[in-house]
């Protein structure tokens, strides 16, 4: 791919992230001259999608020609760095990209190009508030959104967290001119045949249609490919091979647009960003009552894939793809599309019609023809739908084109065309039920046959593949609804006078998304760097892609490749590994098994390399080394594994026993006694993949002598990784160094895995001599390493009529995976934090560890306390229920008023905690606000809108005081420069930032003095995981202790040289040889928990906040939008307020993704579906709350924490769940409004799936009287579980 080929000539700028052009981080820009209007068309795609050989003619621009630290920084890396827009850094090559080449074509953009250029990238850190400010600093007009971030200082002046006027203009007078050479030659086009030939592969280029109707002709089974957006996912997650592949990329005559009176004709080979903005011309040109069927294909492809994937995805490839979740497939066959087909014998031309898209022999291309270009005449009530897991960049659930023609004048039906994606194999066509409607009126008697006719007719059996069967049943019926309220408010135009039913009226139209604007507030001391809204120390770097990750390092000699050999069975023992067909390919070196660990292969229950049996689909068996990682990648399909099925195999909670509980003391607090009758309830929580945009890499480089190791790693816990690779040698600690430079996002799933990596590559480093290179793809990496704990909670709650909540009782158990990991510890915390901001007199809170036949799920942002709190939340909403309040009611009534003992008796102040909330409610209007989404309920039935506001009380740190231990080491040189290194590692949160900022306060001098080069063993050692919240607190105390005890052996010299400046002061403390150089020490946070007791002070501090939010639903589809988030954060004295606000809206938008669109989907055998982008949906920018506001409570001390700041990296987490309870306060209003019962199974996520069927109607009902088709004895199980 592109991607390799950057790789090999060391421009690591653009970022491997998933390998399926679903991420954007390797995005670049194409630049090619349009042979028609002879101009130069720039467009972005996704480089590890496209083929090198595809790029002939063309110029490839990536995030290094843009701009650099050593030339001149362009705009768009100078306004994104300077706006905060990146944390890990490692997606911001991939966003200038992108915004790079939106400007390229439209200097002065609107904010909609920039959401739509932005909606193929994702990002795990930020939150994205802060990109799209950046970039709206570009857009011509702003809506009158809110400004920039903003902070406020104790004078109440406002200064903003970045200055507009202070960028460098955007000059495109400046930018890179398309090559002379490559214009020569489209001046000139070369016509022959190009030929490049491949290990396995041949890729022929024909330079005229004549050539290429040869060539298809000669090789019928060769696939033709454009932008390979369909053939690359498939070449490598299913090993699909065609050792010639023809590319039709040079024919002009696949390209050419023509246009009728009556329709049009768009050639096969135009991409969909081109149909998109021929479409777009054509309906600005037409009558709007001709134009139906564009606006219908226009709507889907603003919605599919992402900008990247329809500039490379050809029209024709994905039509001939015929894939069953196609967006255009639907509307092309009921408007009756034609292809127009080209082969040596001729022309013909064949409808798009059902039995083309089931692939009937009859109804296809001839192997040796190609589609020249689709045809397509003009129609009327033509509409389209879609329902995915998100709003953009995601696979359709279900997708439906409908098309309705009527005798003129009248509301009778003359044809009905209606087609279905994602409920069959291939585009389902429900002809039956169309042809028995022809001649009905269109009015409510048709519309509940038509409803019976499509249940019956387009029927999915329980195992079909992508399950959701009950959702896509009802979203068939749903849609058709749609369609008929559509085309009564058009009946009604025509038709005068038109009876429209009440219904109608509350229709839902499709939704607009609105940038979100960026209103921010803080606290902002002016005097010296600590307080100021910093820059990230990188962000230039990572703008420009010059920001070194562990896998940009530069291949060292004799290096070799390192690939997994993981089980295929959840249970299972291994019988033999036949590895001889494996070492019999050239270039593989040796496989790496248990037999060769010299030391210890992890513990007893946690193998490295699994010996005997296996837990867990996933689990590690073995390591292939060899030359090239293609190679290593083609021996593991060569190994050959004989097992024996183990019973019992479980994967979820609800079918374990207690027994299977994981042995250690059950975590329990004080119990109480009921004196009311009690509520009980259940919450399901799905787990969560971290998705850190870099994946698990590793590189060790093992030393001519003693057995030393370097290893470079992506970890946040680098002395782990040393400790285990130390006991797997068997060789001491000291030999062993680990270097950290910047981890690309790591949210706990860096702590314990890297170990595993890192250990299993130093044993092939010393089994072979030479440096290993071990990267992860994106499947293996979420295949392996499991994420946040599932979790079932039951709650039993007595209270009184007011609310009043007198007695509490909560059970959780959670999925713990195959082996314990962190399964305890997050037990703990779990427990711990149960309570969350209400004093509640009578609690116990129990919980249980779960054994599954699952990867082990390990320590991830918030550890416990997203899962947990919001089985109480929950129990609080029930309760406002049953007493008929509003639930912030009953969160007030309930909540710590007073100074006062935490259920495990630790002492603390809840003022902050009040202000917040009370901050949170005036900031947001919510008192108004709850009237007028009450208001707006009660006039739209099919629409509805929720409001949740949600406090927080978060417990911040280790509950073992060892753990909050630091050291730092700061080195002054004869110049006066500084040298800082700490404990602490850099995963995007900004760390080194602080320590600079904490440095340059205790020295007195510019933070220009100071430099951090990275974490290393060597130079700290012993250190404490990077996570829990306190990696600024304690490191910023050892290195406050570091520079204290330099500038008090420097006092002397000051006192005598006052008016000195530091580097005079520092040659002279050379000259009296006084050491420039001293290590920082923190004994850590005192913090204890007696289990026995039941109390203890296992936390230094809490972080309060609170979050208001407000959302919208469509309850014939379960969809929704954010309408609006204020967020009210109890930060004390930030050290830096954009750091912080970047981390509290980025653990916001993560937490959202947790509750509404993260699922993972499991075969019944234990085998995890959603690897990938396309199958697991984290929030991409069109999920950010339309407004969205960030405030820092006003500044409150705390003398613990360094310059009374606090730790703000996983708190805001849990604060996404107020657009989850916001969610779940629509859908009881619309079951309210239905008369269904209010209280119902709270079940996280809240996909579009349990809302639309927790919003049950007469179609849900329809669904479930149409029985779904019998089970065949082969399929006796579900197509997936949900973990």
């Amino acid at each position: 791919s592109t991607k390799e080929t950057f790789l090999t000539m060391r421009l690591t700028g653009t970022k491997y992230a998933c390998g399926r052009g679903g991420c954007g981080a390797c995005t670049v820009m194409v630049s090619k001259r349009d042979p028609t209007s002879q101009e130069i068309r720039h467009f972005s795609v996704t480089a590890c999608l496209v083929p090198i050989c595809s790029l002939y003619g063309a110029a490839v621009t990536t995030v290094e020609g843009v701009g650099s630290m050593k030339t001149r920084l362009h705009p768009v890396q100078e306004r994104i760095a300077k706006s905060h827009g990146t944390q890990c850094g490692f997606c911001t090559p991939g966003m200038v990209m992108s915004m790079y080449t939106l400007l390229r074509n439209h200097p002065q953009p609107s904010e909609e190009q920039l959401l739509e250029a932005l909606g193929g990238n994702l990002c795990r850190c930020t939150g994205y508030r802060p990109i799209l400010a950046s970039g709206k600093t570009f857009c011509l007009v702003s809506r009158g959104l809110r400004g920039h971030p903003q902070s406020k200082n104790d004078g109440d002046k406002w200064s903003k967290l970045f200055v507009k006027e202070e960028f460098q203009p955007l000059d495109p007078t400046q930018e890179l001119i398309f090559p002379p050479e490559l214009l020569r030659m489209t001046e000139n086009p070369e016509k022959r045949t190009l030929t490049f030939h491949g290990e396995r592969v041949t890729w022929i280029s024909p330079g005229t249609f004549k050539d290429l109707l040869e060539l298809k002709a000669k090789h019928p089974e060769a696939p033709l490919i454009l932008g390979n957006t369909s053939l690359g996912p498939a070449m490598r997650s299913k090993g699909c091979l065609h050792p010639i592949l023809l590319s039709p990329a040079r024919i002009s005559e696949l390209n050419v647009v023509s246009k009728t009176n009556d329709g049009l004709t768009i050639g096969a080979g135009c991409s969909l960003a081109q149909v998109k903005d021929i479409l777009a011309e054509r309906v600005s040109e037409l009558p709007e009552e001709k134009t139906q069927t564009y606006r219908a294909l226009l709507k889907h492809l603003k919605s599919l894939a992402s900008q990247q994937i329809r500039n490379m995805a050809s029209l024709g490839g994905h039509i001939i793809s015929r894939h069953s979740y196609s967006d255009l497939n639907p509307i092309l066959a009921v408007g009756n599309a034609t292809l127009n087909l080209t082969s040596e014998e001729g022309t013909r031309r064949i409808p798009l019609s059902e039995h083309f898209l089931a692939g009937l022999a009859s109804a296809d291309l001839k192997p040796e023809e190609i589609l020249e270009s689709v045809s397509r005449k003009l129609w009327e009530f033509v509409s389209a739908f879609r329902q995915a897991q998100c709003q953009q960049n995601a696979l359709p659930d279900v997708n439906a084109g409908m098309r309705v023609l009527f005798k003129e004048g009248t509301d009778i039906i003359k044809d009905l065309s209606i087609t279905y994606g994602g409920v069959g194999a291939a585009t389902v066509s429900a002809h039956k039920s169309c042809q028995q409607l022809l001649g009905r009126q269109w009015d409510e008697l048709m519309l509940d046959e038509a409803c019976r006719r499509l249940l019956d007719e387009v029927s999915l059996p329980g195992w079909a593949p992508g399950g959701r069967v009950e959702f896509k049943r009802t979203l068939v019926v749903s849609f058709f609804f749609k369609f008929y309220l559509q085309v009564l408010q058009e009946l009604k135009k025509l038709i005068k006078p038109f009876p429209v039913p009440v219904s109608a009226l509350a229709f839902m139209g499709s939704w607009q998304h609105k940038l979100p604007p960026s209103s921010v507030d803080s606290h902002q001391p002016l005097q010296d760097p600590v307080g100021r809204p910093v820059m990230h120390l990188s962000g230039l770097k990572h703008a420009t892609g010059e920001a070194e990750f562990c896998d940009d390092i530069p291949m060292v000699d004799k290096e070799l490749c390192m690939a997994l050999v993981t089980s295929t069975r959840a249970y299972a023992k291994i019988i033999s590994i036949d590895l001889s067909e494996a070492l019999e390919i050239p270039g593989v070196v040796d496989v790496i098994t248990a037999k060769d660990i010299p030391g210890t292969n992890g513990t007893e229950d946690d193998k490295l390399l699994a010996v005997d049996e296996v837990l867990c689909v996933g689990q590690i068996i073995c390591a292939v080394v060899a030359e090239t990682d293609v190679q290593a990648k083609r021996a593991i399909e060569k190994i050959k594994i004989t097992y024996e099925e183990l019973e019992p195999i479980i994967f979820t909670i609800k079918v374990i026993h207690v027994s299977l509980a994981f042995e250690f003391p059950n975590q329990n607090t004080p119990s109480g006694t009921f004196l009311y009758l009690p509520l009980t309830g259940e919450v399901h929580v799905g787990g969560q993949e971290h998705f850190y945009m870099e994946t698990q890499r590793v590189l060790v480089i093992p030393k001519t002598e003693d057995k030393e190791l370097d290893i470079y790693v992506s970890t946040q816990d680098p002395a782990h990784v040393q400790k285990t690779v130390s006991s797997t040698l068997n060789i001491p600690i000291n030999r062993i160094t680990c270097h950290v430079k910047r981890v690309g996002g790591g949210f706990g799933g860096k702590i314990g895995r890297p170990a595993v990596f890192g250990a299993i590559a130093a044993v092939g480093a010393l089994k072979t001599g030479h440096p290993i290179r071990l990267v992860l793809d994106r499947e293996d990496d979420m295949l392996i390493t499991g994420g946040r704990h599932p979790l079932f909670g039951k709650y039993k709650v007595g209270f009184m009529n007011n609310g009043r909540i007198k007695a509490l009782d909560i059970e959780c158990f959670i999925n713990g995976g195959c082996t314990l990991d962190d399964s305890e510890l997050v037990t703990e915390f779990l427990i711990l934090k149960l309570e969350n901001a209400y004093k509640i007199r009578n609690l116990r809170f129990r919980g249980r560890a779960c054994l599954t036949n699952l990867p082990s799920n390990t320590a991830f942002r918030g550890f416990g306390f997203p899962q947990g709190t919001l089985v109480t939340e929950s129990c609080i909403t029930a309760v406002a229920a049953k007493c008929g309040l509003p639930p912030e009611k009953i969160r007030e009534k309930n909540m710590y008023r007073t100074v006062d003992k935490t259920i495990y008796k630790q002492a603390f102040n809840p003022e902050s905690l009040i202000r917040c909330w009370n901050e949170c409610l005036d900031a947001s209007s919510f008192h108004n606000r709850r009237k007028q989404v009450e208001e707006f309920n009660k006039k739209n039935y099919w629409k509805k809108r929720g409001i949740a506001v949600i406090p927080m009380k978060f417990s911040v740190g280790f509950a073992a005081t060892s753990y909050h231990q630091a050291a730092a080491l700061v080195h002054i040189y004869t110049d006066g420069s500084v040298l800082v290194t700490h404990g602490g590692n850099e995963l995007g949160q900004g760390i080194h930032t602080k320590m600079l900022q904490v440095a340059s306060r205790e020295l007195k001098i510019p933070m220009s003095h100071l430099h951090i080069c990275e974490t290393s063993t060597a130079m700290v050692p012993n250190t404490i995981a990077t996570a829990a919240s306190v990696g600024a607190d304690i490191n910023g105390k050892a290195v406050q202790n570091a520079c204290q005890i330099l500038l008090k052996r420097l006092e002397p010299i000051i006192k005598k040289n006052p008016e000195g400046t530091w580097e005079e002061w520092i040659e002279a403390a050379f000259e009296q040889r006084i050491s420039l150089s001293a290590t920082g020490y923190f004994r850590g946070y005192k913090a204890f928990m007696d289990w026995e007791k039941g109390e203890g002070d296992p936390f230094p501090y809490y972080v309060y906040g609170a979050a208001c939010s407000e959302v919208e639903i469509d309850c014939l589809t379960g969809a929704h939008k954010k309408i609006r988030t204020d967020i009210i954060m109890d930060a004390c004295c930030s050290l830096n307020p954009a750091i912080d606000i970047g981390q509290i809206e980025g653990a916001f938008i993560q937490g959202m993704g947790l509750y509404t669109t993260e699922e993972l989907k499991y075969s019944p055998e234990g085998v995890l579906y959603s690897r990938g982008p396309d199958e697991y949906k984290i929030p991409t920018i069109s999920d950010v709350p339309e407004e969205f506001n960030v405030s820092l409570l006003p500044s409150s001390q705390t003398p613990l924490t360094i310059y009374s700041s606090k730790g703000l990296g996983e708190s805001g987490m849990f604060l996404g769940s107020s657009v989850f309870f916001a969610i779940t306060d629509a859908v009881a209003a619309a079951r309210k409004e239905r008369d269904i019962a209010e209280d119902f199974t709270v079940k996280s996520p809240a996909t579009p799936e349990w809302v639309r069927m927790a919003c049950a109607d007469r179609f849900t009902e329809m669904v479930y009287i149409c029985p779904l088709p019998l089970e065949p004895p082969s399929h006796p199980t579900p197509w997936a579980i949900f973990k």
